[in-house]
């Protein structure tokens, strides 16, 4: 628990040192709060525990993944709120997690859809 605490203090650390604009700052307390800081990175290249590939997909990698995918705001809202099927993951190899958990106790749908429009708007790094 403690170890669990302790990454998801540094993983918000960072997120905030990272942000810029008042809209940027807003999204990652939301995501903090919800606990999506546990297993997203906003920059692709980190790691995960231990080392390891991170848990769930860096979020530019989302964005750029999505980028002209038709629906791909509610998709992805639907999937924060309803979680992943470990047999369908389209990251595999890519990130140590299998599936995204069920997040409709942590977030709310406004709240999701917020979130998954910040995320779908970051700028894309080539």
């Amino acid at each position: 628990m403690k170890r669990t605490l302790i990454a998801c203090s540094a993983a918000l650390l960072a997120a905030t040192a990272w942000a810029g604009p008042a809209e940027d700052q807003a999204a990652l307390k939301l995501a903090a709060g919800a606990g999506c800081m546990t297993c997203h990175h906003i920059e692709p290249g980190a790691k995960g525990p231990n080392g390891m590939a991170p848990i769930g997909p860096a979020w530019r990698d989302v964005a750029a993944k999505y980028k002209s995918v038709k629906g791909a705001q509610q998709q992805l809202t639907a999937t924060v709120l309803a979680g992943s099927s470990p047999y369908e993951s389209h990251w595999k190899d890519k990130v140590s997690g299998l599936s995204m958990p069920p997040n409709k106790v942590a977030i709310s749908q406004t709240d999701a859809a917020q979130l998954v429009s910040w995320i779908l708007a970051l700028e894309v790094k080539k």
